[in-house]
């Protein structure tokens, strides 16, 4: 009797121990479970400005919660300055762009009254210039159209059919084809969009085509309305964009230069900018036959516009 008693003791004592062993154990990790669920969130929702709870008692958890806070303020400011940086890049590139196009527009009309007025390595002269001034003036638009996207300010919206704004596209790009065969399949399309900012799109698209593949090349460019969306879609048969190139293509400041025809690497950027700011997606594709390259872009369709007068539009040109 007198073992079965101290049996019961000692057990009894020993489970005592455990449950006190337990609860001691869950406070001292208490703290700890605590600090892991913040951290969990913040790295979920990507907020370094949320604060870790301190424990009460003056251990190295606390300590460690300090550190870890500590540290979550400085990654906090650091983003907050880099935020306030890149905002005020945006508004200077933004700025910079726009108080240029004023005088640029001047320059250019000068020197085409001037390239008409000269002769023999002057007139040369002045018509190198005004290439140049055109690139130029076509790099500035380029940046204030970047910038806008980046401040998310968009241009007046209106319903715009992609199969005029793609014709008017091909007819300005036809002295500059170069011997390229440029075949047009306009059905309707109507989208609710900025035309200026879907005619840059559309002509960017073009001139990449022109100008990454040589003479004799087809290019076939389409407009299409399919399920809900309006689908435009430019394609040759030329070499392709470099595998090393294809992930990064729609980056900014990507050049290829396999052809030897540098640009300024924000064609396809601003293809990109463009078409997120339409809420659509564009996709890069193989031609399902051959070489070549295939760009896809996809925008919301506006059924509630009136259907454009002329229902097709082909035109060919070489």
């Amino acid at each position: 009797m007198v073992r079965f008693l101290l049996l019961l003791g000692v057990l009894g004592g020993a489970v005592l121990a455990l449950l006190a062993g337990l609860y001691v154990a869950r406070r001292a990790m208490r703290p700890i479970a605590e600090l892991t669920d913040v951290a969990g969130e913040i790295e979920r929702t990507r907020d370094p400005s949320r604060r870790l709870p301190f424990p009460e008692a003056e251990d190295e958890v606390a300590e460690l919660a300090r550190t870890l806070d500590g540290m979550l303020a400085a990654l906090d400011a650091s983003r907050s300055e880099t935020e306030a940086m890149l905002i005020r890049q945006r508004e200077f590139i933004a700025d910079a762009s726009h108080e240029l196009r004023t005088p640029l527009t001047s320059v250019l009309a000068n020197l085409e009254l001037l390239s008409e007025e000269l002769a023999g390595e002057q007139a040369d002269t002045a018509h190198a210039a005004l290439r140049s001034t055109r690139r130029m003036r076509r790099l500035v638009g380029d940046l204030l159209l970047l910038a806008r996207a980046d401040a998310e300010r968009t241009q007046p919206r209106r319903p715009t059919d992609l199969a005029a704004v793609l014709v008017e596209a091909a007819g300005e790009l036809e002295p500059v084809a170069e011997g390229h065969e440029l075949t047009v399949e306009a059905e309707p399309a109507v989208v609710s969009g900025a035309r200026d900012d879907l005619h840059r799109l559309t002509l960017n698209l073009l001139e990449n085509a022109i100008r990454h593949t040589p003479p004799g090349t087809r290019i076939r460019a389409s407009t299409a309305a399919l399920d809900g969306m309006a689908v435009l879609t430019v394609e040759d048969d030329g070499p392709g964009i470099p595998p090393e190139l294809e992930r990064r293509v729609f980056e900014r400041f990507v050049r290829g230069a396999r052809d030897g025809r540098r640009g300024s690497g924000l064609g396809l950027a601003i293809v990109r900018a463009v078409v997120e700011s339409h809420g659509g997606d564009v996709q890069l594709e193989r031609p399902e036959v051959g070489s070549g390259t295939r760009i896809v872009i996809r925008l919301p369709a506006d059924v509630t516009a009136e259907p454009p007068a002329a229902a097709r539009r082909d035109r060919t040109s070489a």
